[in-house]
């Protein structure tokens, strides 16, 4: 049975997004052939490593990458930002991350949404990072998002789903792929959130500061498969009380 992400009308097997922020440029190849992502994040300005080496010179072909805004505080910036980085990586996937808050790092959803409207318009495939709020989120459908990228904790600590009953409400609620994005932090932490029917999840510290970034972003890989093939299969009810799972009579009176 075909079971693929669509986003925008353009198709993936993988439900796997992998993030290249902390990792060596080295490492960035054989991460992605583990992980058989299919979807690469990439700030723009790792694109040209000082003029030294280029990061899309360490992406295999077939990749689909995913520039973001990082950076951005406001609406307007982000939209520079995607404009830029649609001439520089020519895609038109852009990862909207407005984040103004330099503490916590949590994206500012009322400039996202203004930001998604805009880009939408000019026929980007926007993918927001956004704070699980289920009207943000509908503004953002509304607004023409091709899915919406709640974070599962703050951004690169690895402390997993924290947020998790509001990504559960998304996953009700909202009518687009809900894909879990920051925090995670190991794979049985992906696994959950692919059990409760999120349509991907993105990974990038929790692999980068792993002690074996290939076997690891491969251990990620597994997750996802295995949570959304427990997804799709249906999970048994939790009855809160035991039940055997044997009969324990009939054959006593033998």
């Amino acid at each position: 049975m075909e079971d693929a992400l669509i986003l925008s009308g353009h198709k993936f097997n993988s439900r796997f997004i992998l993030g290249s922020g902390k990792y060596s440029l080295e490492l960035i190849k054989a991460a992605v052939e583990n992980a058989s992502a299919e979807i690469l994040t990439l700030a723009l300005r790792r694109v040209n490593d000082g003029g030294l080496a280029n990061i899309l010179d360490y992406i295999p072909k077939g990749i689909t990458l995913l520039p973001n805004t990082s950076g951005a505080r406001t609406a307007a910036e982000a939209v520079r930002i995607a404009r830029l980085a649609r001439e520089v990586c020519g895609s038109s996937f852009i990862k909207i991350e407005v984040i103004r808050d330099s503490k916590y790092l949590l994206p500012d959803n009322y400039e996202t949404i203004k930001a998604t409207e805009t880009l939408a318009a000019e026929g980007f495939v926007v993918m927001p990072y956004m704070y699980p709020d289920l009207n943000a989120a509908r503004d953002l459908a509304s607004a023409g998002a091709a899915c919406v990228m709640p974070l599962g904790a703050p951004i690169g600590s690895n402390m997993g789903l924290v947020t998790k009953e509001f990504i559960r409400i998304l996953i009700d609620e909202i009518d687009l792929p809900v894909i879990v994005d920051a925090g995670i932090g190991s794979p049985s932490q992906a696994c959950e959130a692919m059990q409760m029917g999120a349509a991907a999840v993105m990974v990038n510290t929790a692999i980068a500061t792993s002690g074996n970034i290939p076997a690891m972003a491969e251990a990620f890989k597994l997750a996802v498969q295995a949570g959304r093939t427990a997804y799709l299969a249906g999970l048994g009810a939790v009855t809160g009380r035991a039940a055997a799972s044997s009969p324990l009579t009939g054959f006593l009176g033998e």
